[in-house]
């Protein structure tokens, strides 16, 4: 089954502006059916009926999307998506006279008694779309004062649906941390009286300190009270902007999010503010901020560490006579610098993964300023190496350095030439070359059998720390290539 603007795309001719809007629609239609205590289906008529205005024998509207309930039973166990309705006179009424309209009797769905009611979706004053409100009647009781606050709330959003004022634009609903409305809600007249309260909003507001009774109190004289007279005014933008609002209430410990809601349909002017003790995840982000923070400072104490240990290979390569000994002590200094620049790189880093393109092109640097032979190499990057974690960016710091290495050392005796790193990156791997137009390989050369260090040290950390795989070969015209490939994990 495709997505939403697949299945628009494929069964209608709505234009991008509409498919927007049922987007935006559906972002933020929970709402609705957590106070409705019921299933929604979002409903399109074939291109068929559409051109026969909606109605009429054989009717066909698709089910384009499918939300249940968090705050009651469902009233289809299966998925509805892809499904098509025929001859359902309730949507063809909403449809043709744009309005709500409601079902009598209820309809039996696999042995569960279902009541529809159809809402319009208008859009720039047209009828794109028809809203199923399907409830389980099997749980019918008379409501509590709670579940009727609630339905009365979705009538309102009902109606704004049919007006075309809901969804609301730029809604931060799809948020992880938005409240719901199982979360806590007040209801507040037009004058800013709580007209109703929830049993988890009360408790909300008893954490803030607030610790009599907010139904019937004025919001405002209750936001005074905590010392929080600034958090009300926005409140009061929802209704003048005619668009969520979120504000957070902090007293100690103890944080509060709150979403206003404004509900205007006809003259109608109401605020639905959803609440939620935000308090826990707050605390758990300070921590994670804090971990961060000090595995930051770790990072980068050990790349002044590291730096102090080049600092001295330096300064005993200076001291020392003997070529092989300067020569193995400079290969250390390089190999403790490429190692530094990632963890200076990760010092200054949110999170856990790195930005390597600068990384590669600073070890690039490094490497041919610290070559021993004098070679006047030139080098350039083609590609991205995009972000790569910690883990990874490590190994693979070395391994391009023990490559440009060799590539300087032995690919130009001396002359002049050129190194090039391609990079092609792919969502389940990194492809890597490092090529050169130098002397080539030797006709007897295997990887394997290289007596170098800095290519044993690249077999070793590519197919075991990085399992990945690497071959040198000749270049297509002259010179080497190494090329690697690397897995990327998520």
């Amino acid at each position: 089954m495709g997505t939403l603007a697949d299945l628009l795309r494929e069964s209608t001719d709505l234009g991008a502006d509409d498919i927007d809007h049922l987007h935006a629609l559906v972002a933020d239609w929970a709402l609705l059916a957590d106070l409705s205590f019921a299933d929604l289906l979002l409903l399109v008529p074939s291109r068929a009926t559409a051109a026969r205005g909606g109605a009429g024998p054989g009717a066909e509207f698709l089910v384009v999307a499918q939300v249940r309930p968090t705050t009651g039973p469902t009233a289809y166990h299966n998925d509805e998506v892809g499904s098509v309705v025929i001859n359902r006179w309730v949507v063809q009424n909403s449809w043709r006279e744009r309005r709500i309209a409601r079902e009598g009797e209820p309809e039996w769905d696999g042995g569960v008694p279902v009541r529809t009611e159809a809402i319009p979706v208008l859009h720039s004053d047209r009828v794109i779309a028809v809203l199923a409100r399907d409830t389980n009647l099997a749980t019918t009781r008379t409501p509590s004062a709670l579940e009727s606050a609630y339905l009365q709330c979705a009538n309102n959003l009902a109606l704004m649906i049919a007006e075309g004022a809901f969804p609301f634009r730029g809604s931060n609903a799809e948020l992880p941390e938005a409240p719901r409305v199982g979360d806590g809600m007040l209801r507040l007249d037009g004058s800013g009286k709580v007209i109703f309260a929830s049993p988890n909003a009360l408790s909300a507001y008893r954490r803030l300190g607030y610790t009599g009774n907010v139904t019937g109190e004025d919001l405002r004289s209750v936001h005074r009270t905590l010392n929080l007279p600034a958090t009300t005014p926005a409140v009061w933008h929802a209704i003048g902007r005619r668009r969520p609002v979120e504000v957070e209430l902090a007293v100690g410990s103890t944080v509060v999010l709150l979403r206003a809601i404004p509900l205007f349909p006809g003259a109608t002017r109401e605020v639905l503010v959803l609440v939620r003790d935000v308090s826990d995840l707050r605390r758990r982000e300070a921590q994670l901020l804090s971990k961060d923070a000090t595995i930051r400072e770790i990072h980068h104490r050990v790349k002044n560490n590291l730096q102090t240990v080049a600092a001295l290979l330096r300064l005993q390569m200076r001291r020392t006579k003997v070529d092989e000994a300067r020569l193995a002590l400079r290969e250390s200094v390089r190999r403790v610098t490429s190692i530094a620049v990632v963890h200076e790189t990760l010092s200054q880093s949110l999170g856990e993964s790195v930005p390597f393109d600068e990384i590669a092109d600073q070890i690039t640097s490094v490497t041919v300023d610290l070559a021993s032979t004098g070679t006047r190499a030139s080098t350039t990057r083609r590609g991205s190496f995009g972000r790569l974690p910690g883990e990874l960016a490590t190994p693979l710091a070395l391994v391009l350095s023990e490559l440009l290495q060799n590539a300087v050392e032995h690919a130009f005796d001396g002359s002049a030439g050129s190194i090039e790193l391609r990079v092609r990156r792919y969502p389940d791997r990194l492809d890597v070359v490092v090529a050169d137009n130098g002397a080539g390989l030797p006709e007897d050369f295997q990887l394997e059998h290289s007596p170098r260090l800095g290519l044993q040290i690249v077999r070793q950390l590519v197919l075991g720390e990085m399992q990945g795989a690497i071959r040198l070969q000749a270049g297509a015209e002259r010179g080497t290539e190494a090329l690697l490939s690397i897995p990327l994990r998520d």
